[in-house]
């Protein structure tokens, strides 16, 4: 008979196509040919099918999939696939090791003292995974991934215990979740780019709250002791905080807390102090590929440090791109950074930033940071579609 584990690894193996046009069976690129595009209908294909499918005189075409006409002219770029590439970024040799066409190597025990205790998921359990959090009280670990059921919570030794979150439209489905954060009182909070939503679910995958209040796409999210949420919207620019009564359902305030932010994602609350840190991604200039910038405010919302990726270089030996941030117990802001590979801290905010790499081997793509009850780091690796548990 087989396994719970492989009936779940195979249900996962379903999605493999999610980042692939379902007509050529290549995988989406953010230009040219490859570049997802949605049809009127729901569907979405790559340029180049869109094109072939219009024929040489472009007029008008037919979804594949569910036989709707339109034209060439009605598509649109699909958002959310295009943000997941940016987020996947060049991971282990890019897409095609996203898709699992390529091996990891095993990681490798961290310096400073921290020793990798756990690893779980990988290829077929999690499928491009895009955020993990802690249960303060649990221990359980919340990750959000693209497999057919979002969001996978695991027990403290490492079991899967829940999975829920179907991709479609009802009011408990998920369509591309962006982050994921834990309450103290216990609920999973998720960002949804495909309607640009903020979701609220129980442990037992109920749906209990869905926030929309205007986003333009928020992105990343962060619990208080409170239970209230700081959350990012990266294309409006700015900084919410939502306030709830999960179990009545209630969504009692919504209200922007900072403007003007350049494209903010990852974002995180100091549990001791209140104060927030920002991960701002900047525009490319010339060639390159962009940078990052670091914020941190005060818990009344006073900007009292930043530092962006030219600002790093001139303190540290290679170029930082922050991609998940952190704050550990003693109240320092921890990043991860995908140019080496490695997480770093940066030190609390009236020394930031110092430079004190905490894992420097073993990591391929790290895009999700959280620290446990027991002061156990955990690292979300795209790379390798793994989370990893470093301790002392």
């Amino acid at each position: 008979a087989r396994s719970p584990q492989a009936g779940m690894a195979a249900e996962d193996e379903a999605e493999l196509s999610l980042l692939e046009c379902r007509v050529c069976f290549e995988p989406y690129g953010p230009d040219g040919q490859r570049r997802p595009l949605n049809l009127p209908c729901g569907h979405v294909l790559c340029r180049g099918c869109v094109g072939a499918l219009a024929g040489a005189e472009r007029r008008r075409l037919e979804c594949p999939f569910c036989r709707r006409l339109c034209g060439p002219a009605e598509t649109s770029d699909c958002r959310p696939l295009l943000q997941l590439l940016e987020l996947l970024g060049p991971a282990a040799g890019g897409l095609a090791s996203a898709l699992g066409r390529s091996g990891g190597g095993a990681a490798a025990p961290a310096p400073a003292g921290l020793g990798l205790r756990l690893s779980l998921g990988g290829w077929g359990s999690l499928v491009n995974p895009t955020g993990v959090a802690a249960c303060p009280g649990s221990g359980r670990l919340a990750v959000a991934h693209d497999g057919k059921k979002r969001i996978h919570v695991f027990g403290p030794s490492g079991f899967c215990l829940q999975r829920f979150g179907e991709r479609g439209d009802a009011g408990n489905d998920i369509k591309y979740p962006l982050d994921v954060t834990v309450t103290s009182d216990g609920h999973v909070v998720v960002t949804d780019g495909g309607d640009c939503s903020v979701k609220a679910f129980d442990f037992e995958g109920r749906g209990v709250l869905a926030v929309r209040e205007g986003f333009c796409l928020p992105w990343g999210l962060d619990a208080t002791p409170k239970s209230e949420i700081i959350l990012t919207d990266t294309e409006a620019g700015a900084l919410y905080r939502l306030t709830a009564d999960f179990q009545r359902r209630e969504l009692k305030k919504c209200q922007m807390i900072r403007s003007r932010l350049v494209s903010p994602r990852a974002v995180a609350v100091c549990q001791t102090s209140g104060a927030v840190v920002v991960i701002e991604h900047l525009k490319a200039r010339g060639p390159s590929n962009g940078s990052t910038r670091v914020k941190i405010f005060s818990a009344e919302m006073d900007l009292i440090g930043q530092m962006d990726s030219f600002g790093l270089n001139l303190f540290f030996p290679s170029r930082i791109y922050a991609t998940a941030v952190a704050f550990d117990k003693e109240g320092r802001v921890v990043v991860t950074d995908v140019c080496s590979q490695a997480v770093i801290c940066l030190g609390k905010p009236e020394e930031f930033p110092i430079f004190n790499p905490l894992i420097s081997h073993g990591l391929s793509y790290p895009i999700g940071l959280t620290y446990m009850a027991n002061d156990s780091l955990v690292v979300l690796d795209s790379g390798d579609h793994s989370i990893k548990v470093y301790s002392s």
